[in-house]
């Protein structure tokens, strides 16, 4: 008979609510390594963006004590544990440089700065850190998956510990030139900003039954942490078909209007346009009105003109936003 633990057990592990009932209901497990699988499969595959940031808060910035009411004892004192070297091996100075590096990162990025820290020394995790702020921030949110996924292997592997007689070795992730790879790897992310389910297999070749618009979008508010609620969205289409819309040109009445909608709580746009099932090949301008929802930030307003091809018109596109007050990137999601 498998391992048995409870909702508490894993949330000690992995600070994200839907990642602990995940694996309370796909468990009980055999042996540590069933459940190292189970969870990268969850974390990676289950657990949307709301999940990922609040795994990221249960955590304290490194080189500080977690919080004594924290909702997982067992958490808090793991944490403390794996910052042990870090914390015997720093100075008043590199303390220092880490409590104001870390308030960068932050400022930057609206989440802590997360890194596996059991074994390393401050000044170690002080470098990773500097060089880890240069990211863009869709990057960066991965690496931090990333390395929440190697603490929460260990902490597995604390769960299974009276057991470690019997269990196999268990494989570290590997992250070995992660930040170099991640751009090979950016449909993770698009996959728990859109919370579409992909389905299994080769891509249809004929014409699928949709069930959502072929366009959509999503925005994450990284000053904050969260998603972007109450953004305008408008989708437009080029209506001209001889000229093409170019750089550095003015273009007044060359648009049309396919939808408009605002962001919800979850940063997810409402419909934009019809459910059709083949789009119309042409160039799309989707505009997200960013000045209203931050008086204060740098962008006024944002717009991304993107082109769909003939072979294209059956696919799904979704462009989401990463906004921060003075950055902000997008790529196509799936």
């Amino acid at each position: 008979m498998g391992s048995v633990f409870d909702e508490k057990d894993f949330l000690a592990c992995c600070g994200s609510t839907k990642f602990a009932q995940q694996m309370v209901a796909v468990g009980p497990f055999s042996t540590q390594q069933d459940a190292i699988h189970a969870a990268r499969n969850i974390w990676f595959n289950k657990v949307d963006v709301n999940g990922w940031l609040e795994a990221f808060a249960a955590h304290p910035q490194i080189g500080q004590t977690p919080s004594r009411d924290h909702k997982s004892p067992a958490f808090a004192q793991w944490s403390k544990g794996e910052q042990s070297t870090a914390l015997s091996t720093a100075t008043e100075l590199t303390l220092q440089e880490l409590l104001e590096w870390n308030a960068r990162y932050r400022e930057k990025f609206g989440f802590v700065f997360l890194i596996c820290a059991s074994g390393r020394s401050t000044p170690e995790i002080l470098t990773e850190l500097k060089i880890r702020y240069q990211n863009r921030p869709i990057i960066e949110f991965e690496i931090a998956a990333q390395e929440q996924m190697k603490i929460t292997e260990l902490r597995l592997s604390r769960l299974f510990s009276d057991k470690a007689d019997t269990a196999p070795a268990v494989k570290p992730l590997s992250t070995t030139n992660i930040a170099t790879k991640a751009e090979d790897r950016v449909n993770i992310i698009g996959a728990h900003l859109t919370a579409a389910t992909r389905a299994a297999g080769a891509k249809p070749a004929h014409n699928p039954i949709r069930t959502r618009p072929p366009i959509t979008t999503h925005v994450l508010d990284t000053s904050r942490g969260c998603p972007a609620n109450g953004i305008e969205v408008r989708l437009e289409m080029w209506k001209d078909n001889q000229a093409r819309p170019q750089f550095g040109e003015t273009y007044i009445d060359g648009w049309i209007i396919l939808g408009s909608s605002a962001t919800d709580k979850d940063g997810r746009s409402g419909q934009l346009m019809n459910m059709v099932e083949a789009l119309v090949p042409g160039i799309y301008r989707i505009s997200f009105n960013t000045g209203k929802y931050n008086p204060d930030g740098f962008f006024p307003y944002v717009s991304i003109v993107f082109e769909i091809k003939e072979s294209q018109k059956w696919d799904h596109f979704h462009v989401p936003l990463l906004l921060s007050p003075f950055s902000l990137s997008t790529y196509r999601g799936s």
